[in-house]
């Protein structure tokens, strides 16, 4: 019985497609291959079974799962979307917790510079380095 599998596998570089080339034409079953590096996808064509063409190509190092239209990986938790809103509203509130501290550092650097734009002329900051000098030497 003649099936497809198609597979996500992560590879980066022509090496990465050259493994999974190498692994799947050694595999029993299988009568045709495409990898697709673009698309980060692998389908195979033949008399196999998705687990075993699954464990073939992860043998290669690369990280690998069905490909989503095709079948779900056995590896794959679904969280139901309550969940998964509530996970978002507490990291949303964490992150107002942390802005208020931002925004009193933010006030104390603004409390500062008042000061240093009120500093002094040029030729008066000269005059207190000379003052404080001279009364060092003596």
């Amino acid at each position: 019985m003649s099936q497809t599998v198609v597979l996500k596998v992560a590879m980066s570089c022509q090496g990465c497609v050259g493994a999974v080339n190498r692994v799947l034409g050694k595999m029993e079953g299988v009568e045709s291959y495409d990898i697709n590096i673009d698309e980060q996808k692998v389908t195979v064509k033949g008399n196999v079974q998705p687990e075993a063409v699954f464990q073939t190509v992860s043998k290669t190092g690369k990280k690998t799962s069905f490909w989503e239209e095709a079948a779900p990986s056995k590896t794959e938790t679904v969280i139901p979307e309550t969940e998964t809103k509530a996970a978002e509203t507490e990291t949303k509130a964490a992150e107002t917790e942390a802005r208020p501290a931002e925004t009193e550092t933010k006030a104390a650097e603004t409390e500062a510079r008042p000061a240093e734009t009120e500093s002094k002329p040029a030729e008066l900051l000269l005059l207190d380095v000379v003052d404080s000098v001279a009364s060092r030497t003596i």
